[in-house]
C-alpha cells in the first residue's frame, strides 16, 4: 500500500501543477474535476472502497465569486491544534495566520508540524451534514499536493473554494482525518467543490 499511496500523491502533485498552470480558473477547475474523478474511480490507493461501481463525486458548478487571492493575516495569537489519530499518533498543527474571505468568513491557516510540514486549510460550511461532508472538506493540503498557488514569500495564497474536496475518511472508516476545527467553520452555504450525494 505504501508504494500505491506514493503513486497517488505523485498524481495529485502533477494534477495541481497542471491546475496552477492554467490562466483561466474555470478551465483549471474542469481539469481538476476530471483528474480527481479518475483517481477516485481507478487508482489502487483511492479511499473509495467499491471502485467498480463508483460513478465519481458530485461536483458543484464553478462560481467565480468564490475564488480569492488573499494576503494571510499573520498578526494572530499562536494556537496549537493536536489531532489524535488511530494510525499516526497525535498530528500537531500550529496556526500561522488567518485568511479573511469577503462574504464567506475567516479561515485559519495551519502549519503541519510533523515531518515534511505543509500548509493546511480545511473548511466546514453551513451545508455540512446535508450537502457537504459533515466533518468539513479540505481546500489546501500542500504536504499532499493540494496547492492552488499564490506567492508565499509575499504572504499571499490562492483560496478557490470551488476546489474543496472530501477527506479520505468521508469514503472509508479505514482512514483517520483531521476535521475542520471551529475556527475553520463559516456560516454560509458553499454548494461548490465536492458534494455529498442527496438521498
Amino acid at each position: 500500500m505504501s508504494l500505491e499511496t506514493a503513486d497517488w500523491r505523485r498524481h495529485v502533485f502533477a494534477l495541481y501543477e497542471e491546475v496552477r498552470a492554467q490562466s483561466d480558473p474555470a478551465q483549471a477547475h474542469k481539469i481538476w474535476r476530471t483528474g480527481r474523478d479518475e483517481l477516485l474511480k481507478t487508482h489502487p490507493a483511492s479511499a473509495v472502497e467499491e471502485r467498480s461501481t463508483y460513478q465519481g463525486p458530485e461536483i458543484g458548478a464553478y462560481r467565480a465569486d468564490l475564488r480569492f487571492e488573499v494576503t494571510i493575516d499573520t498578526d494572530v495569537e499562536p494556537v496549537r491544534w493536536e489531532v489524535p489519530s488511530a494510525t499516526d499518533g497525535v498530528i500537531p498543527f500550529s496556526r500561522v495566520g488567518v485568511a479573511h474571505l469577503p462574504g464567506v468568513g475567516d479561515l485559519d491557516v495551519w502549519w503541519l508540524e510533523s515531518y515534511g510540514g505543509g500548509l493546511f486549510v480545511p473548511v466546514k460550511d453551513a451545508l455540512a451534514g446535508k450537502r457537504t461532508y459533515g466533518g468539513g472538506r479540505y481546500l489546501i493540503d500542500t504536504v499532499k499536493g493540494a496547492d492552488l498557488g499564490g506567492d508565499l514569500t509575499a504572504g499571499t495564497l490562492t483560496l478557490d473554494l470551488n476546489f474543496t474536496y472530501n477527506p479520505s475518511c468521508a469514503y472509508s472508516p479505514r482512514w483517520t482525518c483531521p476535521l475542520a476545527p471551529k475556527t475553520n467553520t463559516v456560516p454560509v452555504d458553499l454548494p461548490v467543490g465536492e458534494l455529498t450525494p442527496q438521498p
